[in-house]
């Protein structure tokens, strides 16, 4: 399958399908994380109740599923939303499908809205868990309207996920209230069996930015506290992206917006990854401005084999980025595709 897939990208033309698909199945949440986009209290601009009641109906993703299985190329299957997943009536369904087809299921959730029984009964393969703060206090800011109470359930549910063998990473968003934890979280990562912690730097707009880290919180980072991570993960066994924060963290410092370099990286997505939202749009990556179509009105297959999937491809490939992309959420994905492929995917590239 690799070969088929460095292939098609050397040609400039896809050889298989993809091969991960994150799927948003609803924008109903339980939580107002302070930094999030959709559901912060602080944001100028709220979404409206009718956008957050919409979810994908359960016969649209058997649908989904059913199509994505026909192409023979999928493996991966991230359940998420612009909400949290474990809030959808039928996700435990959609988790033992996904399954039932083959496929590594991984879960994006902060776990509160869980049906802690059915969601080990239902076995996904990965939970990337919102965490967000390693103590009630760090917790409680980050989630405004969220008590300790709620810190110790998610204590609680994760502790019983590690019992049942069901493998969590942290997601770890670094903010003024989650900063000065970051050492502690490898601790709490350790605690509850982590396999892996992704810190994250808040990125903010909207009304947000007020809850960024301080400089002088920044420059603690860079100098103490990420050397203190690398040394205690190392210790307790926790694999971390700490690498890549640093590297946020140094594009901060120099008043980088682009904390990613994506013309030296280069865009892999459009060969292996798509994201579809709860209203069924089909996005080119998780840039939710960079639509490719509608599966109301078309195949995933027409979509993803058709004209304007292969202009997207080709814009990408002569190094002309979207906006957006210079805080590429799939960065560390396209940088391993980047190392497999031998260099970064434009037509300047030696291999064309």
């Amino acid at each position: 399958m690799r070969e088929k897939i460095l292939q098609g990208m050397k040609e400039g033309v896809p050889k298989t399908g993809p091969i991960s698909v994150h799927i948003d199945v609803t924008n109903a949440c339980n939580a107002a994380c302070i930094t999030c986009w959709d559901h912060s209290p602080l944001l100028n601009k709220a979404r409206s109740r009718e956008w957050k009641r919409r979810r994908l109906p359960l016969d649209a993703f058997f649908n989904l599923a059913d199509q994505l299985c026909e192409m023979g190329s999928v493996s991966n299957i991230i359940l998420s939303g612009m909400g949290d997943p474990l809030t959808h009536p039928h996700i435990y369904d959609m988790i033992i499908y996904a399954k039932q087809l083959g496929w590594h299921v991984t879960i994006l959730s902060n776990l509160l809205g869980a049906k802690i029984d059915a969601l080990i009964d239902a076995a996904p393969n990965s939970i990337l868990v919102g965490v967000h703060g390693a103590s009630p206090e760090a917790y409680t800011a980050f989630h405004p309207g969220w008590t300790e109470k709620h810190f110790f359930t998610l204590c609680s549910y994760l502790r019983q996920l590690k019992q049942a063998g069901i493998q969590t990473k942290h997601v770890q968003v670094i903010n003024r209230d989650t900063a000065k934890e970051v050492v502690e979280m490898v601790d709490f990562g350790a605690m509850f069996g982590a396999y892996r912690i992704n810190y994250k730097l808040a990125s903010l707009y909207d009304g947000t930015e007020g809850t960024s880290i301080s400089e002088e919180q920044r420059d603690w980072l860079l100098e103490q506290a990420i050397p203190q991570i690398k040394e205690r993960a190392h210790t307790r066994n926790v694999h971390t992206n700490i690498q890549l924060f640093e590297e946020q963290l140094i594009a901060a410092k120099n008043h980088i917006r682009h904390s990613t370099d994506m013309h030296k990286t280069g865009c892999f997505m459009g060969y292996v990854y798509t994201r579809i939202t709860v209203d069924q749009e089909v996005l080119y990556c998780c840039n939710t401005k960079v639509q490719v179509g509608s599966l109301k009105s078309d195949s995933f297959q027409d979509l993803w084999w058709g004209e304007r999937w292969q202009k997207l491809r080709k814009h990408l490939r002569m190094g002309r980025f979207f906006a957006g992309c210079e805080v590429c959420g799939k960065y560390e994905q396209n940088r391993k595709w980047n190392q497999r492929y031998g260099g970064a995917l434009h037509e300047t590239h030696p291999h064309h």
